[in-house]
Parts: C-alpha cells; sequence; structure tokens
C-alpha cells in the first residue's frame, strides 16, 4: 500500500473522513493542505528531502478567502505537480461530474482516478485508492458511466463548450460574439461563430440548436 499520501481538500469535514479512510487502509504518513500553494510546496518540499509522496488526492474547487494565492484551482496545481514530479499518483476527488472535464483530467493532467464526492463517496475513494496502488488505468467511481474510447467528447475544442455553453444560456449570435470579443476569444466574427454551430449541428447530428444544446448536456459538456 502507499506510504506517504497528501490530501489537498480545503473543507475539514471532507478532508477529515478522508484522512480516516487513508488511516483504515493503513497508510502510515498522510499529510493534509487546505491551498493549492502549499500542495505544490510540500509536494517540492518531499523532493527535497528524498522522500517524497506516493500520491495525491485533491479537489478541483478551493474556496478564495483573505489569503493571496497564486494556485486558485485543483488543476492548475496537478499541472504544476506533474512538471516536478510527473510520476506521482494521482486521485481527483470533487463534486464535478462532467464527462468532457474528466476525460480531459485523465487525457491532459494524466490523472490515475476520479470519485464523485456524493453518497457512498469515501468507499469509492478507499476502492480507487487500492486500484491505484495496484496500477489499474482510468478508475471511475460507479456513479459515473462513460466509454473512454468514445473519441467524440476529446476532439471538441474549448472553443466548442464557450459556443456550447453560451447558447444554453439563450444566447444569440450577436451576443457570443459580444462575449468572445470581450474575452479576447477568437474567432469571434458572427460568421465564423455560425459556421462553428453548423459543424456541431452536423457533428452531433442535431436538427437545430436547441437540440444540439439536449445532445451536448446529455454528454456532460453544457
Amino acid at each position: 500500500m502507499f506510504q506517504k499520501v497528501l490530501v489537498a481538500e480545503d473543507l475539514d469535514s471532507i478532508s477529515l473522513s478522508v484522512i480516516k479512510a487513508l488511516e483504515e487502509l493503513q497508510i502510515p504518513v498522510i499529510d493534509h493542505v487546505k491551498y493549492c500553494d502549499e500542495g505544490l510546496i510540500k509536494i517540492k518540499k518531499a523532493l527535497n528531502e528524498k522522500k517524497p509522496y506516493d500520491l495525491l488526492i485533491s479537489d478541483l474547487s478551493f474556496k478564495a478567502d483573505h489569503r493571496k494565492i497564486n494556485i486558485s484551482s485543483g488543476e492548475t496545481m496537478i499541472e504544476q505537480i506533474n512538471a516536478v514530479q510527473p510520476k506521482l499518483k494521482k486521485i481527483v476527488f470533487s463534486i464535478e461530474d462532467k464527462s468532457y472535464r474528466i476525460k480531459a483530467l485523465f487525457s491532459d493532467l494524466g490523472i490515475n482516478a476520479y470519485v464523485t464526492k456524493g453518497r457512498n463517496s469515501i468507499e469509492e475513494l478507499k476502492n480507487a485508492v487500492e486500484r491505484t496502488f495496484n496500477n489499474e488505468e482510468n478508475i471511475l467511481s460507479s456513479d459515473l458511466n462513460f466509454n473512454f474510447n468514445d473519441k467524440s467528447l476529446i476532439e471538441i475544442e474549448s472553443y466548442d463548450i464557450s459556443i456550447l455553453s453560451l447558447l444554453a444560456k439563450g444566447y444569440i449570435l450577436e451576443n457570443i460574439s459580444n462575449d468572445f470579443k470581450a474575452n479576447s476569444i477568437t474567432p469571434n466574427g458572427t460568421s465564423s461563430i455560425e459556421k462553428r454551430i453548423n459543424k456541431l449541428k452536423i457533428y452531433f447530428k442535431a436538427n437545430n440548436n436547441v437540440h444540439l444544446i439536449a445532445i451536448a448536456k446529455d454528454f456532460g459538456l453544457v
């Protein structure tokens, strides 16, 4: 079993439950941080002391408070940790359940397991820890059900997600164009956006924008 685990979680009630679960798995060293900056520092410090962590368990969202921080999300922390300890095993424990985002965590950040917070989630997490230790791949908690070999979600770009998200909010072409211009997202012309929407409708075999949004929601894209 893992010998040294770092838990990155800002809610005490959840972190205590996670730590208890790890103790039940007889993991001897369990450290906990509430801030992503602190998590990266601990990883680096452990490496420098030649006593590296075997496993990271992290949430994705961390609530901002009075403390000044440089890393505000679990995703960014994991990305920076990968730069210094790429072979570290990683489990994400989060409320996020959108398949597109979860797939990106596996493909882009190389996480080993994803467990959603909810009913029976601590038992699911213990199971994920054991399976990760046994070098299983693409581990998901039992409430998640999607096919990793389905390339359709991987091929959708963040630009497409932005369009779909705004369409789902009732934005028309001009509104989407203005939003993209305000956020420096390109291409942001109405013609380019309309062409992309039409391509998405063809890609998902959607009859109209309403049908496209419904399909996107089924896929967990919005």
